[in-house]
């Protein structure tokens, strides 16, 4: 197969599958919940983790005026949710009544965490930067939610036990399979 070279972006998901994930946010008693694909951990020591959203979103303005938030990601059994909330905007629809969506206690925010996620993250915000039409807010993780079955010893996700949800543009998901995983260490191929 040839490739193709263009100028033109295009619809711009050539960098997909991305996880899926839902962020979370409250202020002044109004919570919501956004799906967001563009996310992205930058360090670990502080653990900082940037979600970039569009200003114009309710959940960013929640994020301004709190300085927190949450990240939440969901098992493929969930998409329909991930899908639901990416699909309402939240200054018009209370989210959490419409899609009747449980929540567990956050413990170091205020930030909503959902029951369904296998990890979330609660985060506080250190950067919040435009870029283009997108903001990138950096927050420090403070405290993180998990269920210790979906993980391997090693802290990885387990396939077998949990499918993520996968993002692939134009309003498609997808999910991983454990058949799919290949071990290949770096100390073994990374010699040249």
């Amino acid at each position: 197969m040839a490739k193709v070279v263009s100028e033109d972006i295009g619809a711009y998901y050539h960098h997909y599958p991305r996880l899926a994930t839902i962020v979370t946010a409250q202020s002044k008693g109004r919570s919501n919940a956004m799906a967001v694909a563009w996310h992205t951990s930058i360090s670990f020591s502080p653990p900082l983790y940037g979600i970039a959203l569009s200003p114009k979103r309710f959940t960013y303005k929640l994020i301004v005026e709190s300085k927190e938030f949450g990240v939440n990601f969901l098992p493929f059994d969930k998409a329909e949710l991930v899908a639901a909330v990416g699909g309402s905007s939240g200054g018009e629809v209370d989210k959490f009544r419409q899609f009747n969506i449980a929540q567990d206690k956050s413990v170091k925010t205020q930030v909503p965490i959902l029951k369904a996620a296998y990890a979330a993250y609660e985060c506080k915000v250190v950067d919040d930067r435009l870029y283009g039409d997108h903001r990138l807010v950096v927050g420090e993780i403070v405290a993180v939610h998990s269920l210790r079955e979906a993980f391997s010893p090693e802290e990885t996700l387990d396939l077998a036990k949990v499918s993520p949800t996968l993002y692939l543009g134009n309003e498609r998901y997808v999910t991983a399979s454990s058949e799919g995983i290949k071990y290949l260490d770096r100390k073994v191929y990374g010699k040249g």
